[in-house]
């Protein structure tokens, strides 16, 4: 979607956002550069209202100009932007619904993971909320829809309470966390791994005030194929694997 005052993408896997350690070229802040004239904000990140992680499919927004920008921020700061993701998580979650709250900050050893802090005097407030959409005994399709948006919130919050998403490598998602200890079903979820190379994490929908016409403005994008691909395989082959 594009006017005169935003631009959304529905960004693919694998592309950065912008710049950054071991990314500094091929990002999206370079076709921005490249497609449009004098966006507003930081020159290091133009246009840029919110950002997601390389590996997250999935709608960004971007501003096109300061007016559009300002105001957008300002819907950010007040949480009023709605922002909903699919994520297919470890394990079978406990209750169809929940929220996840507990401050973030950088790991003390690994400076790139984000982990949550008990002291309220760490890190940034984030709350989480999800809803179960489908389960597969050893895997849970989840919707998530954010409060807050820090680095990595879905990511790091999963794990914290024991559910990593599937295959997300940073945060210990790309190794069996549920499951019969055989050879047959190890191999099952290396071919999972192999199909969905990446966190199952895809930003699905973002509804907002539009900053000049005040019209409430919504949009979805339906889950790319290789995420929906594993979600299609756990689906056919969970209730088998449980006879195995």
């Amino acid at each position: 979607y594009e006017d005169d005052d935003v631009f959304l993408i529905n960004k693919p896997p694998g592309l950065v956002v912008h710049p950054g350690f071991n990314n500094y070229t091929g990002t999206l802040v370079h076709g921005l550069k490249y497609h449009f004239q004098n966006l507003p904000g930081d020159a290091e990140r133009p246009g840029l209202v919110h950002r997601i992680d390389k590996d997250t499919s999935g709608l960004l927004m971007i501003s096109k100009n300061e007016e559009s920008m300002t105001a957008l921020a300002k819907q950010f700061f007040d949480h009023t932007i709605t922002r909903k993701y699919y994520a297919l998580v470890w394990g079978d979650l406990e209750e169809d619904k929940g929220t996840i709250t507990g401050n973030l900050a950088r790991d003390l050893k690994d400076r790139k993971v984000m982990r949550v802090y008990e002291d309220e005097e760490i890190g940034k407030h984030a709350i989480t909320h999800y809803e179960v959409v489908e389960r597969f005994h050893y895997v849970t399709l989840v919707t998530c829809q954010l409060e807050t948006g820090r680095t990595h919130q879905i990511r790091a919050h999963f794990k914290h309470i024991g559910h990593p998403l599937f295959n997300d490598a940073m945060y210990d998602g790309d190794r069996i966390h549920k499951g019969p200890d055989f050879n047959k079903y190890k191999q099952y979820v290396a071919n999972c791994f192999e199909m969905l190379p990446r966190q199952a994490l895809h930003a699905f929908s973002l509804g907002f005030v539009h900053p000049k016409t005040k019209k409430d403005m919504y949009f979805e994008k339906e889950i790319p194929e290789d995420m929906n691909s594993v979600i299609e395989k756990w689906r056919a082959f969970a209730p088998q694997i449980q006879k195995w």
